[in-house]
């Protein structure tokens, strides 16, 4: 009987101990992909960003690190004799394939320098998970990073359209495939509404919508603030809904603040501003009666498979690729980037009730599959 041969695989990307999305992400496809079968080794940062650029509190994560996987710590973003040094024990190592995640241009010439040192060997295949090529905010310099570091890359993977049109304008000539963002099912099993909101000290009787993620700019928190200032003036019987704003500053929080006392919402909020960690996501979602994402601009969002694994429905404006991801009126609603369109369809949310939306959601979710992933990985490096 013929067996596929096992395949050597580089992830390259953060990992533990670095928290947030994209560790998360890798680590759950080195599984899928250590399941299927094969040698994966992470290859992650010891130095991910300078101090002075990093938005948050710590770049850190607080839990253990994930069992059986390989997580090499050696990657410094921005020594040059470190990316050398890299670059060729990965060229020697000989991998079959190479994975690297591409979430911001300032990795560009510390990746695209070891991707060089890999190409030399002749044999590895280098296939990039791209999350953004034109990053929310732009810096100097983002174009020629972004240049420098597609060259060397054989073919693209991208979980978006948005993502995806922005790719050709680099790569125009190169493979590329979309492949839907997988469920995070890395983060426990479903837990009741009850559990999770007596572990949040949530009254059971409140309507929680769950804003949920780093805080920045183009996630649109203001928009969603105006949008519960609508709500608590309407006249619809909604007026025990809460916003439940669970995740870290990565700005400035006095304006926001600020927003809050001038709206007189504070008795509608709840806060908790600080890092989530993986273990305690769980409750957040669950503890939900939607999950809102009132975004201005967008590629994808790790909070969309994160809603679908829990089995929240979700509420999210219609920009990048986020209409795509939830069929509106099925798994939730698409409201326009503004004040008054999220407040419309928060009340038409809550009109309908969330088990209007369950069965749609539920049969909806069984299309985002890390076997589909490692399978187009596989497929487009022609593996």
């Amino acid at each position: 009987m013929f067996h596929q041969p096992h395949l050597k695989i580089a992830i390259i990307g953060p990992a533990h101990p670095l928290r947030g999305g994209l560790a998360s992400y890798n680590e759950r496809l080195a599984k899928q992909f250590i399941d299927e079968g094969n040698e994966v080794t992470i290859y992650t940062f010891s130095l991910q960003y300078p101090s002075f650029i990093f938005p948050g509190t710590t770049q850190y994560s607080t839990e253990s690190k994930p069992s059986n996987l390989t997580i090499n710590v050696c990657i410094n973003s921005i020594n040059p004799f470190n990316w050398i040094k890299v670059g060729n024990n990965l060229k020697n190592e000989k991998p079959d394939l190479v994975i690297v995640r591409y979430w911001l241009p300032f990795m560009g010439p510390c990746l695209g320098f070891i991707l060089r040192q890999i190409k030399k060997n002749k044999q590895t295949k280098i296939v990039c998970i791209a999350d953004n090529i034109i990053p929310h905010e732009k810096r100097f310099g983002d174009k020629a990073f972004t240049k420098y570091f597609v060259q060397p890359v054989d073919a693209f993977i991208t979980m978006s359209d948005k993502v995806m049109t922005d790719l050709k304008l680099f790569a125009p000539t190169k493979p590329t495939q979309l492949v839907a963002h997988p469920l995070y099912d890395n983060f426990g099993e479903k837990v009741s509404k009850e559990e999770a909101r007596l572990k949040l000290g949530i009254k059971n009787e409140e309507l929680i919508l769950l804003f949920f993620g780093f805080i920045r700019k183009y996630k649109g928190l203001d928009l969603l603030l105006n949008a519960m200032k609508i709500i608590k003036n309407s006249k619809f019987n909604i007026q025990n809904s809460k916003l439940l704003i669970a995740g870290e500053f990565y700005e400035d929080r006095k304006a926001y603040d600020e927003q809050i006392e001038k709206l007189d919402l504070q008795e509608n909020l709840i806060l908790n501003t600080d890092f989530i960690p993986d273990s305690e996501v769980k409750y957040y979602l669950c503890a939900a009666d939607v999950v809102v994402q009132p975004y201005k601009n967008a590629t994808q969002s790790g909070v969309t498979p994160l809603a679908y694994h829990f089995e929240k429905p979700m509420i999210v404006t219609n920009v990048g690729g986020l209409p795509s991801l939830v069929p509106n009126n099925k798994v939730g609603l698409i409201a326009e980037p503004n004040a008054e369109s999220i407040a419309e369809k928060i009340i038409d949310y809550f009109t309908k009730g969330e088990a209007y939306f369950l069965p749609h959601l539920i049969e909806e979710k069984k299309k985002f599959t890390w076997s589909k992933m490692t399978a187009s990985i596989k497929q487009i490096a022609g593996l």
